[in-house]
């Protein structure tokens, strides 16, 4: 709308490029096809020929406020289906989920009165006098035909009908649009006062229709400006001049080619007539009045078709006060809207009505005869009985498929005692349904924990059985099962197992001992008492040779110096009187200045001694056992021994043999 067009002699051109560029951007489109379609269009004639026929500065203006509106209208459209797509319902089956699954909402246009009233205000109010029609159809007089069908007994109410308004509007070949129509398809020149003339000729007899000549007293009006149509909401006087060009409001086939060839996908999206050719098209587009009855048409069909529930809105000032309130204004409201009529209709009639069968669903818990099912012959005769309980006979009437309820009171009433019993209702269900479902979870509760139980029978018998299959030949076996790998026990034996295996090791060990000569016993005592205090600490501790403990004492271990060492114990046993030898080795001491001496250690049951094996073992020192307090090894193969005292003078000793030389 703000693309300005000025002549130069007999040509038009954009007066500033700059504007065209950016509608070019905005549109994805080649800046020269947009100038093209606003300063021209393409006319066909016979023979498939094209004419490129230029626009004046008028007409160029037309054709751009046409392309203006024409993308605000569809881009609205688009927004609108976007939505309705968005959510619509997905995988929808009537006869699944039902025909009444779904709320429309309408908001209507209000009457529109103004100073000066054109074509818009035309429509629109023609729209409220089709909408108002289709009230006065749906409200009041199915009200009346519902009684007369029912066989309720009621005097008829006298109602206005705007049948004759909406004819005068929209009658074929007589109505207002088609006049209107027939002056713009008119070859010639008409003008807005030629159609307002033709209106007078031929609409001057209908009762709703007036203009200025055919009530030349009446100075409201203009001679040839202005007509007058009396709706049902009071008298609106339009003023003709604009009709004729805002009813022409066509669109050049120019813009829908030059939009469908955008390179933005939604707007080509909009306009998809644009895809024919110029010479394809041959139909008149249709004129703006039509399109809009023809919508009209449509939504009226559609509403007809549903069940109508109107919500009227009231206002109450033109200030938009929230505390003012015009009477006068209201009341003409509540005239136009038809509220009197539908009040007198429902007063004279009966407020509330249902089917029986839907009455005794809602309201049976109120009554011991229809509680839970009754037992009648019919659902008339138990609406009958429950309303005669509550006392309520005076204020209903009964016709063939529905019951009648005059005035609300009545139908509050039962709803308050229907509100009270609900919550017991409701208990009574919960009750049940909770203890049908804690009987169903104990069902298969019981279940599980049944299948659970021979489940895990039959992993305890099984692992049993292969137990059973890999011990019972461990008897024969040399190493007693040693190398025999238990199987997995499951989860609820896995205590059993442990304390199996414990047996089956000291089974195994008491085997393994049972064989042990009484001789070497000793020595075994001493390497588990050995195991029990090096286990862990020290990789290689000799358990895999024999234990001598008197290592000096033996040709094989001190050759040579065997004797010598004999008659050095008998002397200190005659001496001391020891029960018997601990240990007894070659050492090598290291004293405190970093030198070293091969000496030899004996070890008795009441001393330690550290002797000299080059002078015949002499007793070097002596320490009493007693003051021995610990003893030292390293946890690398290094044979270093220290013997701890309680005087603080430990003993640091290398075990070795002498033989052969540097072991």
């Amino acid at each position: 709308g703000n693309v300005t067009f000025a002549a130069e002699g007999e040509t038009v051109t954009v007066e500033d490029a700059a504007q065209l560029s950016a509608l070019a951007e905005l549109t994805a489109t080649a800046p020269d096809s947009l100038r093209r379609a606003l300063l021209t269009r393409t006319v066909a004639a016979g023979g498939g020929e094209l004419i490129e026929k230029g626009h004046s500065p008028k007409e160029a203006a037309y054709a751009r406020d046409a392309c203006a509106k024409a993308i605000y209208e569809r881009l609205f459209c688009w927004i609108v289906g976007r939505i309705n797509a968005g959510i619509a319902t997905r995988s929808y089956d009537a006869r699944l989920h039902g025909k009444s699954t779904v709320i429309g909402v309408l908001d209507i246009y209000g009457f529109e009165i103004f100073d000066t009233n054109s074509f818009e205000q035309f429509c629109i109010n023609y729209c409220n006098e089709k909408l108002q029609q289709l009230f006065i159809e749906l409200i009041l007089r199915q009200e009346q035909a519902e009684y007369q069908r029912e066989g309720i007994t009621w005097q008829s109410i006298e109602y206005f009908s705007n049948e004759p308004i909406v004819e005068l509007v929209e009658q074929p070949h007589r109505g207002i649009l088609a006049l209107l129509d027939e002056a713009c398809l008119a070859a010639g020149t008409v003008t807005d006062a030629l159609f307002l003339a033709s209106m007078d000729n031929r609409l001057g007899h209908h009762p709703h229709y007036t203009s200025r000549k055919l009530c030349p007293t009446d100075k409201t009006m203009e001679f040839d400006r202005d007509f007058r149509i009396k709706h049902y909401a009071g008298d609106v006087t339009y003023s003709v001049e604009g009709f004729l060009d805002k009813n022409k409001d066509t669109l050049f086939q120019d813009f829908k080619r030059l939009l469908y060839n955008s390179a933005d996908p939604v707007l080509r999206a909009m306009w998809p007539d644009g895809e024919q050719s110029i010479t394809e098209v041959t139909k008149r587009p249709l004129t703006t009045g039509t399109l809009f009855k023809n919508s009209i048409v449509a939504l009226v069909e559609n509403l007809a078709s549903k069940e109508p529930y109107y919500v009227r809105c009231i206002k109450p000032n033109d200030q938009k006060s929230p505390t003012l309130f015009d009477e006068e204004r209201c009341r003409h409201q509540v005239s136009y809207l038809g509220l009197l009529e539908n009040v007198r209709v429902r007063r004279a009639g009966f407020a509330y009505r249902q089917p029986y069968h839907r009455f005794l669903l809602r309201y049976k818990m109120t009554c011991e005869y229809t509680w839970p099912n009754h037992l009648m012959a019919s659902d008339r005769e138990a609406t009958q009985a429950l309303l005669e309980q509550h006392g309520f006979q005076d204020d209903v009437a009964y016709g063939h498929t529905k019951v009648f309820i005059r005035t609300p009171r009545t139908l509050f009433c039962l709803e308050q005692e229907r509100a009270q019993l609900i919550p017991i209702i409701v208990l009574l269900l919960q009750k049940a349904w909770r203890g049908a479902l804690a009987r169903r979870r104990c069902r298969y509760l019981r279940a599980a924990y049944t299948i659970m139980a021979y489940y895990k029978r039959h992993k305890v018998k099984a692992y049993l059985r292969e137990l059973l299959r890999r011990f019972q030949a461990v008897r024969t076996l040399p190493d007693f099962g040693k190398s025999v790998v238990w199987p997995e026990p499951p989860a609820v034996l896995a205590r059993f197992q442990d304390a199996s295996q414990r047996l089956f090791r000291r089974w195994r060990a008491r085997q393994i001992v049972k064989n042990i000569p009484p001789s070497e016993m000793g020595q075994i005592r001493a390497k588990v008492a050995a195991m029990e205090a090096l286990e862990g600490l020290r990789k290689d501790w000799g358990c895999q040779r024999s234990w001598a403990r008197d290592y000096l004492s033996l040709p094989t271990e001190n050759p040579g110096l065997a004797l010598p060492f004999a008659r050095r114990l008998q002397t200190l046993k005659d001496k001391v009187h020891f029960g018997s030898v601990l240990f007894s080795c070659h050492v090598r001491k290291i004293n405190r200045f970093g030198k070293s001496r091969d000496r030899a250690i004996l070890v008795t049951d009441q001393h330690v001694y550290k002797l000299d094996p080059r002078q015949q073992y002499r007793v070097m020192r002596a320490l009493p056992l007693s003051t021995v307090t610990g003893l030292s090894v390293t946890s690398c193969e290094a044979q270093l021994v220290v013997f701890h005292t309680q005087s603080q003078e430990d003993l640091a000793v290398c075990l070795h043999k002498t033989q052969p030389a540097g072991d």
